[in-house]
């Protein structure tokens, strides 16, 4: 498991740069669009971060790490996410200028950068659930990184700067929207998980 380990902390450290490099590219830009990228990755980084500490404690603990970070993890996401929704609909009613090419230039580096994270899990992800769902939601994430893209390419195209907290807005939605159903959806595994996918199953399951 030790090199499974070293795969998942490679994933952190390239997803925390793709977090810092978005929030401070959103900020400087005043792209809302890209700021709502930013918080969607640290979401991912928060869940990449317990399967990492989850590999390198014992089983007791391990159950409670990933009890909590599952919880803060959910509600966390849909407040900030609801937060920025709110911000959005104040944009859209009073804009701000925003720069276009900031969150084009970054949200393609994002996309880059989220299938190379995605290919880092990929040959762990063959021997562990929660670093498979992670592969598989980083693939998604490609897709995600590219709202901004979209958001800068149509505001140079038109000059309209409503497309980036109208793009904004419809991310923050489909984030709070797909957490809540996942969490209604499978509250008692989040809260009570059976089976810890960290690698001290896998071990159990095997033995």
């Amino acid at each position: 498991m030790a090199h499974h380990r070293k795969y998942v902390a490679a994933a952190v450290a390239l997803n925390t740069a793709i977090f810092v490099v978005e929030a401070a590219a959103g900020y400087q830009a005043n792209s809302l669009s890209l700021l709502m990228d930013s918080v969607h990755n640290l979401s991912d980084e928060m869940a990449l971060v317990a399967i990492w500490l989850a590999f390198i404690v014992s089983l007791g603990p391990s159950r409670t790490l990933l009890r909590f970070a599952n919880i803060f993890n959910s509600i966390g996401l849909i407040a900030v996410s609801g937060l920025l929704l709110w911000e959005s609909v104040v944009r859209f009613l009073h804009p701000v200028p925003v720069q276009g090419f900031v969150p084009m230039l970054v949200g393609i580096g994002a996309a880059a950068a989220n299938w190379a994270v995605a290919r880092l899990l990929l040959e762990p992800s063959a021997h562990n659930a929660a670093i498979r769902l992670a592969y598989i939601h980083n693939l998604g994430d490609v897709w995600v990184s590219l709202a901004p893209v979209a958001a800068g390419l149509l505001l140079i195209l038109t000059g309209n700067s409503l497309f980036d907290p109208l793009i904004a807005g419809g991310i923050a939605l489909w984030i709070i929207v797909t957490t809540a159903r996942e969490v209604f959806g499978s509250h008692e595994e989040l809260i009570w998980p059976d089976k810890i996918v960290c690698g001290h199953a896998d071990h159990e399951a095997t033995a």
